[in-house]
Formats: structure tokens, C-alpha cells, sequence
């Protein structure tokens, strides 16, 4: 238990009783659809080669100087109450080496871990401002799950090309050789986000604190102007309102971001949360590290399979009803495509009008 006094050089926050988890591998809080989509860029032409380039050329050091230089490195003399929350997180997930953690001047809350090497953890004024002390805390530990997890190498990369796009995009054929990767690259990380959101989870051990996280990072800081529940309704209605076109205009919503929404994220987080998965690890099962060696790739395509397969039954989105629909053999797809189309052609059936559910808004990424 992470208790308040030393282990092992680790000083964890006093306050409250939290498990530890000894030796626990990744593979524990990975979401299915993060290991998948990862096995998925890794198999994307091209991507092995723009790897093993940006892995020699990118400048490590350079960025390592840039936020000694130019942020405030977290420490048991700067931004101490972080310092603890790092150092807490680090113990109760057993990552042996503390990452460094600098905090940056910017007014947007967000939070990233980056570095080929070794990671760097970096978080914003601006979420360290908007944040309680038990919600800042699920951040830092999402942000040690991803270090942990190994993701800060492919951040890291997307973040280069991300910006590398915007450069070469008057080069024919370049920016569209580019931009293929980083499209890759942003679906595995809004996968990746699911995992590290149960990583703060199993730092914080505090469901509603990981809500309330969320919620500000959607809505800001006026907390009593908001509620937990109402907010996940939200992520109900998300998933469940509208037809076939509001499928498609979801998808190309989350397309060019980095992560989830952040109603999607709440509402995923508190199905794992209520899962016999999350039960058992807080019970002390879990994978191990030191069987990761062992973990077969197959089983690993197997379960995200089968978890795609549920998700795809289970969801109220009206487009995988249809895929669900069309594996099960149901009858009349064609005129239910048609009326789920219906608003976007002049020859569709006027019987039953098109709600005027579509909505608009600039999306914004969170930590």
C-alpha cells in the first residue's frame, strides 16, 4: 500500500491508503484496441523506414536542453506537490526510474510524455491551474502508464511529423506519403489514451476524480456548474443519437485529433472501471513483467479481436449496427443505407425527414 512514508527511495503522498501493483506489466491496463492499432502502424508500408530515420535524426538532447532551458523542472524544490505525485505514481505502478517532469508555460491544459531514449513528462500551467490536487494526480499517473506502456518514442514521432507535414506540404505526392503515417499514428494514439486513462485510474484509485478530470478538461473550471452523471448521458447520446450520417461525420471529427473526446474517454473509463478486470488488478491479479516475454502476439490479436467483435455488438452507433446487422444476415440493408443516407441525396425518401441533429464546433485535444 502506498501509505505516506519512504519505499525504497520513493515518496509517496500522505492522505489516503493506495494499492501498489509490484511488478505489473502493461499489458494489465492496455486497452485491446491500443495493442492492435499499434501492430496495425507497424505493418504500414513505409513506417519501419521514417522509424529508423527519425530514430537517428531527431535531436534527443536538443529536446532534453529545450525544457531544461525554457521550463521549470519538477523537483523536490519546484512544483513539490508534483514531485510527490510523480514519485507516488512511479511506486505504485513499480517503474524503477522516475522520468523527469518539467512544467511549461501555456494557458491550455495539457500534459504529454515524449523522448526516443527515455521520456520526459511535460504538463502545462494551464492544466496544473485548472486541476485539483486528486485530479492532477490521475493525470501524472496516465502520464507514468504511458511511459510505462513505452509510448513516448511514438509521440514523439508524431509530434515530428505532425509538424514536418505542415512543412513539405507543397511538395506533390510528399505531404500525402506524410500524412498517411501521421493518420496512423493519431488512430493508434487516441487508442493509446484509453490505456493511459486506466493507468491514472490505478494511480488515483479515485473513479470520480478521474471523471471530474475529464469533465474540466471538456468544460473548465466551474465544477459546481457540473455533474458526473450528466456527463456521461452525454457520452450516451454521443454514441446512440442520429443515423448513418452522423456516423460518418463522427469519424471525420476524430480523424485529424490527437485524442478522444473527452465524453468518450469519461464513458470508456467508467466501463473498465465496473469490469472484472479492473476488480481483479486492484485485487492483486494481474499480468506480470516478467511474463511479457512469454505473452503471445496471437492471444494479443485474439482478445482485441474479440473485443472489437463486442464493441461492434454492443454499441448503439448506428453505423456498427449495421456492420452488426450485415454479419448476422439481416434483411433490407440496402433501404436502411438508404434512409440512414437520405439527407445527404435528392432522391431519398421523404417519408420520414432527417432530424437536424448534426452539430458543429472546433475540436480541441486534452491531456
Amino acid at each position: 500500500m502506498s501509505d505516506g512514508h519512504q519505499h525504497n527511495g520513493h515518496e509517496s503522498v500522505p492522505g489516503r491508503q493506495r494499492r501498489r501493483f509490484p511488478g505489473i506489466s502493461s499489458r494489465a491496463y492496455e486497452h485491446p484496441a491500443d495493442r492492435s492499432a499499434l501492430v496495425a502502424l507497424r505493418k504500414l508500408s513505409g513506417f519501419d523506414t521514417v522509424f529508423k530515420a527519425l530514430s537517428g535524426l531527431l535531436p534527443e538532447r536538443s529536446l532534453r536542453l529545450l525544457f531544461l532551458s525554457d521550463s521549470v523542472r519538477v523537483s523536490d524544490r519546484q512544483f513539490a506537490h508534483l514531485n510527490d505525485m510523480l514519485r507516488d505514481a512511479c511506486y505504485i505502478l513499480d517503474l524503477e526510474k522516475v522520468p523527469p517532469m518539467y512544467v511549461n508555460q501555456d494557458p491550455n491544459p495539457n500534459a504529454m510524455c515524449i523522448g526516443l531514449d527515455e521520456p520526459i513528462i511535460v504538463v502545462t500551467t494551464g492544466l496544473v491551474e485548472l486541476l485539483d490536487e486528486e485530479e492532477m494526480r490521475a493525470v501524472v499517473g496516465h502520464e507514468v502508464g504511458h511511459a510505462l506502456s513505452g509510448h513516448a518514442v511514438y509521440r514523439t514521432i508524431l509530434l515530428f511529423l505532425t509538424s514536418l507535414a505542415v512543412r513539405v506540404a507543397w511538395i506533390p505526392l510528399g505531404n500525402f506519403a506524410i500524412m498517411g503515417i501521421v493518420t496512423a499514428l493519431r488512430e493508434w494514439f487516441r487508442k493509446s489514451e484509453l490505456s493511459a486513462d486506466r493507468a491514472g485510474l490505478l494511480v488515483g484509485q479515485d473513479p470520480q476524480a478521474s471523471m471530474r478530470g475529464l469533465m474540466k478538461i471538456a468544460g473548465g473550471n466551474h465544477l459546481h456548474e457540473m455533474n458526473v452523471d450528466a456527463f456521461l448521458e452525454q457520452a450516451e447520446e454521443y454514441e446512440a443519437g442520429g443515423d448513418l450520417r452522423d456516423s460518418v461525420l463522427k469519424i471525420l471529427n476524430v480523424l485529424p485529433r490527437s485524442h478522444p473526446f473527452a465524453t468518450v474517454r469519461a464513458a470508456e473509463l467508467k466501463k473498465w472501471e465496473a469490469s472484472r478486470d479492473y476488480q481483479r488488478i486492484m485485487e492483486g491479479h494481474y499480468p506480470r513483467r516478467d511474463e511479457d516475454k512469454d505473452a503471445s502476439v496471437r492471444d494479443s490479436w485474439r482478445e482485441s479481436a474479440s473485443s472489437y467483435a463486442g464493441e461492434v455488438r454492443n454499441s448503439k452507433d448506428p453505423l456498427m449496427k449495421l456492420v452488426n446487422d450485415i454479419a448476422g444476415g439481416a434483411g433490407d440493408l440496402g433501404g436502411r443505407v438508404r434512409r440512414g443516407f437520405g439527407g445527404f441525396t435528392s432522391s431519398a425518401p421523404r417519408q420520414e425527414p432527417p432530424s437536424d441533429s448534426d452539430g458543429g464546433g472546433s475540436p480541441r485535444d486534452g491531456a
